[in-house]
């Protein structure tokens, strides 16, 4: 039986804890926060008793009570928390993006590397099931080589999706503990890692990133443009508009995501992501002259949250490799500083470390 802390109770736990259910060797065993009520209320809402409760990660590592540590804290927690708890002798799942730095990353895969330990960055865009099949599509050659990819992400009136808490919001703002801007490096997170799974290794990025002020005084990094470079003189953009007047059909965030991918003989496209706004089936494949739409699948955002969890259960089995890797997660991470270093520079940035 693995037994299962999450080190950070904000809203995404939920997210994360449903993946578990049902499971046969998997079960919730801890609730940590800093904010005690916040994690004595997450862990009555997973059935766990009240010495279950942690408001110190050490603690909780240290207790005998848990094998796999689950880290959503603030990225710039990412690496103190989960050295500790790899050093302590825990498997670890830690959400995306890995860190802040690439020395972070280094340090953490090469602590997991030096204790034969468990380590997965945790990414659920690839596993999103519209976006899984559409790999699946390009693996059968559906489409022909795929040529470019297109991705946009459209944020909108924030009053029709959660309720996100101004504190939860202030540290994504924060370049010192988010890493960049919140909407091209940590949601951009997932589109980076969404690239990268349907196209391949990303070789170098360019970008220009605007602002628009928030009537509350913050700033989102929009509208934004991101150009791509994939092996073989392959392209791919990533765009970001933040649309305030509209309304977005969303049971999570106030935002949707559109995927398509060209290739030599077709075209597919993903047309939601966190949202649901085009009134068309999650996936549709367009080949020799006919549009195919696929609708047999779960396309609620939170599918995509226990398709991996169920990932990493899968992997600390070894029925299946995990995805991604802490190698894959620096990947993305260094493809996530390079976008930023481009917008600050304003020329082509190379991604480093080279192909994963």
């Amino acid at each position: 039986m693995f037994r299962v802390g999450i080190i950070g109770c904000g809203r995404i736990s939920d997210l994360h804890a449903r993946g578990y259910r049902g499971s046969d060797d998997f079960r919730l065993a801890a609730a940590c926060d800093v904010d005690r009520e916040a994690a004595a209320a997450k862990a009555r809402a997973w059935g766990l008793p009240p010495g279950a409760v942690f408001d110190d990660f050490r603690a909780m590592c240290d207790s005998g009570e848990v094998d796999l540590a689950e880290v959503l804290v603030p990225h710039h927690l990412h690496h103190r928390v989960a050295m500790y708890a790899l050093r302590a002798g825990l498997a670890v799942s830690l959400q995306k993006p890995m860190a802040v730095s690439l020395a972070e990353a280094d340090e953490m895969i090469a602590e997991a590397g030096r204790r034969g330990s468990f380590f997965k960055v945790y990414e659920n865009f690839v596993h999103y099931p519209p976006i899984a099949r559409a790999r699946r599509v390009i693996d059968r050659g559906e489409i022909g080589e795929p040529l470019g990819i297109r991705i946009k992400s459209n944020p909108g009136d924030p009053s029709f999706g959660w309720d996100v808490p101004r504190t939860a919001r202030e540290w994504r703002h924060d370049p010192a503990r988010g890493g960049g801007g919140p909407l091209t490096f940590d949601d951009g997170h997932h589109k980076l890692a969404a690239a990268w799974f349907l196209m391949g290794p990303i070789e170098r990025v360019h970008a220009r990133i605007g602002r628009t002020e928030l009537p509350d005084g913050m700033v989102l990094d929009a509208p934004a443009v991101v150009t791509f470079g994939f092996s073989g003189g392959r392209m791919g953009v990533f765009d970001v508009v933040y649309s305030p007047g509209l309304r977005i059909h969303s049971d999570h965030y106030a935002q949707d995501d559109y995927v398509e991918v060209t290739g030599s003989e077709g075209v597919l496209w993903v047309t939601r992501g966190h949202g649901r706004t085009v009134p068309r089936a999650p996936l549709i494949v367009y080949r020799g002259g006919v549009t195919y739409e696929y609708d047999d699948m779960p396309s609620g955002w939170e599918a995509s949250f226990t398709a991996s969890t169920r990932n990493t259960m899968a992997a600390l089995r070894g029925e299946e490799p995990m995805s991604l890797t802490g190698e894959q997660g620096r990947h993305l991470l260094a493809a996530g500083l390079a976008l930023q270093e481009s917008a600050a520079t304003d020329r082509p940035v190379a991604v480093d470390g080279g192909p994963v």
